[in-house]
């Protein structure tokens, strides 16, 4: 991997977070010039632990995307800014669908105005989510799969994707935008179950507890282990062609909730599993199967997943065991 990044002012939202935190540690370990900004809400996963590895050499500013008097001095003179700030509970977004509304979609509104006033130079790279499709109406769902948002989380960031992408065309500032399948692996929060099924399964295994698995568990998914992630963000920024357009990210390989929560069982080596009915919320947000086609990244920037899912999981209760007093709240 060729590495554009040594003593460039990167600027990262969320970078409190799961993915903003391990892209953080990768940037930093780059040699960029990392500025953080994290609001610290409540139950969003931000955690100053997650930064331990890096704290000395990055920059951390408390602070709220939806301010512009803080956005508009924050991104001055950047080089990249890394829009992974968002709100991400699935089940918070059916109980406060406004609160969606100002994180994801005004949050990213003050971000590109505050870009377009004070640096309007700067490349932005957005993580939105494979939500944004909806129901899958042919697998494995590509670029130009129809755009059918059940929940008012995904159609929040169809909405912030399309106010980056038109401030690429209308004030030409680069932009690219990302739709992230699934992900996993340290630094993720596991307070609750509330979002990211795959880590909260894993706690439940290394808790020796019940992973619940809902209806039939045959639903299928593809999940992507957080370097990978981490990888592909870096890559494709560092990719001039790549800007102006939207990529899947994913790991194309589709696996079943019943199939997922027997490996994590196996490798961790204790938990069960037992059936359960869906509850209401997520019986009305559930999409039915999804694995990403990821053959356009591929093509554009040579990248594809290089950890399986087996040593993910292994790298993750590895992770866990050893930090677990900052993670099992």
């Amino acid at each position: 991997m060729k590495n554009n990044f040594r003593s460039k002012k990167v600027l990262i939202t969320g970078g409190l977070g799961f993915v903003g935190s391990n892209l953080s540690i990768k940037l930093a370990g780059l040699g960029a010039d990392v500025l953080i900004v994290d609001n610290m809400l409540p139950r969003q996963g931000g955690n100053v632990f997650n930064i331990d590895p890096v704290k000395e050499k990055v920059k951390l500013n408390i602070s709220d995307i939806r301010n512009p008097t803080s956005m508009n001095h924050l991104v001055k003179g950047m080089d990249y800014v890394f829009h992974i700030a968002g709100q991400v509970n699935h089940v918070d977004s059916v109980k406060n669908p406004l609160n969606d509304l100002s994180i994801n979609v005004e949050g990213t509104l003050v971000l590109m105005e505050a870009l377009r006033t004070n640096n309007p130079g700067a490349k932005v790279i957005f993580t939105g989510t494979r939500g944004e499709y909806g129901s899958s109406l042919s697998l494995p769902v590509s670029e130009d799969h129809a755009i059918n948002p059940i929940g008012i989380y995904a159609i929040t960031n169809f909405a912030a994707e399309r106010i980056v992408l038109t401030y690429h065309n209308l004030h030409h500032i680069k932009s690219l935008c990302l739709r992230v399948t699934n992900t996993f692996g340290p630094r993720h929060q596991m307070a609750h179950n509330e979002y990211g099924v795959f880590n909260w399964f894993i706690r439940k295994a290394m808790d020796n507890e019940v992973i619940p698995i809902f209806g039939d568990g045959r639903i299928l998914r593809d999940y992507l282990y957080i370097d990978d992630l981490v990888n592909s963000l870096v890559m494709i920024a560092e990719n001039e062609e790549s800007y102006g357009d939207v990529y899947n990210i994913g790991s194309g390989v589709p696996v079943s909730f019943i199939e997922l929560a027997n490996i994590i069982i196996k490798i961790a080596g204790s938990g069960r599993v037992e059936y359960t009915d869906f509850t209401s919320e997520r019986k009305a947000l559930e999409p039915g199967d999804y694995y990403a086609n990821i053959t356009k990244i591929k093509e554009a920037i040579g990248w594809e997943p290089e950890t399986s899912m087996e040593d993910g999981i292994k790298k993750t209760i590895e992770f866990y065991k050893k930090n677990k007093k900052n993670y099992w709240e």
